[in-house]
């Protein structure tokens, strides 16, 4: 089995997030934050000191932290969160469901449109879209850090500086960044959103919502948070606020070991998966009837899609499958970039390698498609 679907997530994962995740199902079985005794005290101390490994990968306030269950509730949380009637967003034309299901779904009430700006190979091109969709009642701006179709990468450090100069929100999908390139608060993001269980090496059912605290957000659910429980409103406080019920404390304390796994291995992880992929994209670029979408640079995260010509994409991947090949075929959940790229119909398979990939995989890899493409 050679697994080359890492940006759907990450596997197999460090044995310290192994670790951390048993260790933790076996010694912290209590509720964290919910009781007075030892265990439950024990149980939230490591799960404080996840979330402060989290905080401080990512720039961020400790408390302003918030884990849930994946990208997709974080970006719901940030998006309706945001928004009030009348107000208008931004988000960009390489955009995963996971942003334009929600946008969509809250256009459809209360006065909210939302614009959708043209990415460009050129930086300056593509700021410049962004900025002349910017009205009055803009609320907020929200993209991806890189396409999770492409990996094209979006000008997102610039675009933090563009929704400052506005004083508009500005909210990150993180899931094909964190973990593989340079993400922090400090780069002027108000809002970031990331799947746990991606580049930062944790398990599934873990994601976050970092935020600056500039920006005040409507709660999506409200609960017990074993804080203020005599309050009949939901706490404003964070992480409090948008942690109702319990959390998934295992997950979060391997997610912390992900996270330091990550840290520890800073651009290394971008600059191994980076190599895979050029040279795999070059290698693809030589057989016959490989369409491959884009180039791949340094403006691209490390994966990227291609097709077998006369083959839809799912064909080429069960195809694959079969021969021991573990990668995604189809719309990977991305209508819009799909739209961009002409590949509706077809759909495009995914190559995503990981920190564990080694050169010896790629080039079976590459045999197989050889010969699937004769």
């Amino acid at each position: 089995m050679i697994y080359l679907d890492n940006a759907a997530t990450t596997y197999p994962k460090p044995p310290s997030v192994i670790s951390a995740g048993s260790f933790a199902m076996v010694n912290y079985g209590a509720n964290p934050g919910r009781a007075g005794h030892k265990l439950s005290m024990e149980t939230a101390e490591a799960v404080y000191g996840a979330r402060k490994e989290c905080a401080d990968f990512f720039g961020a306030k400790t408390e302003n932290v918030c884990f849930v269950l994946n990208c997709t509730q974080a970006l719901n949380t940030a998006i309706k969160g945001i928004l009030t009637p009348n107000s208008h967003i931004i988000t960009s034309d390489l955009e995963h469901n996971a942003v334009f299901r929600p946008l969509t779904a809250v256009s459809k009430s209360g006065g909210i449109t939302f614009s959708i700006a043209k990415v460009s190979e050129n930086d300056d091109e593509t700021v410049e879209s962004f900025r002349r969709l910017i009205k009055p009642n803009t609320k907020a701006i929200v993209c991806t850090a890189a396409s999770n179709v492409t990996g094209f990468i979006l000008p997102y450090k610039r675009i933090a500086a563009l929704c400052r100069e506005n004083n508009v929100c500005f909210i990150l999908d993180a899931a094909q960044g964190a973990g593989v390139l340079p993400i922090s608060l400090e780069d002027g993001i108000n809002i970031i959103c990331a799947a746990g269980h991606k580049g930062l090496y944790g398990p599934m059912g873990t994601g976050l919502m970092i935020t600056d605290g500039k920006f005040r957000l409507k709660t999506l659910i409200e609960g017990g948070t074993g804080s203020a429980s005599s309050n009949a409103e939901q706490p404003e406080f964070l992480p409090d606020r948008f942690e109702s019920g319990t959390i998934n404390t295992s997950g979060v304390i391997a997610l912390g070991a992900g996270v330091k796994f990550t840290a520890e291995r800073g651009a290394s992880i971008y600059e191994h998966e980076w190599r895979l992929c050029r040279y795999a994209h070059q290698q693809l670029s030589k057989i016959p009837k490989i369409i491959l979408y884009g180039d791949f640079t340094r403006k691209n995260a490390p994966l990227f899609s291609f097709n077998v010509k006369g083959s839809s994409s799912e064909e080429t991947a069960a195809k694959l499958s079969d021969n021991g090949f573990y990668l995604r075929g189809g719309l990977h959940c991305a209508y819009l970039a799909h739209r961009k790229l002409g590949t509706l119909d077809t759909g495009t398979v995914r190559f995503a390698p990981s920190i564990y990939t080694t050169k010896c995989e790629v080039n079976a890899f590459l045999r197989t498609v050889k010969k699937l493409a004769k």
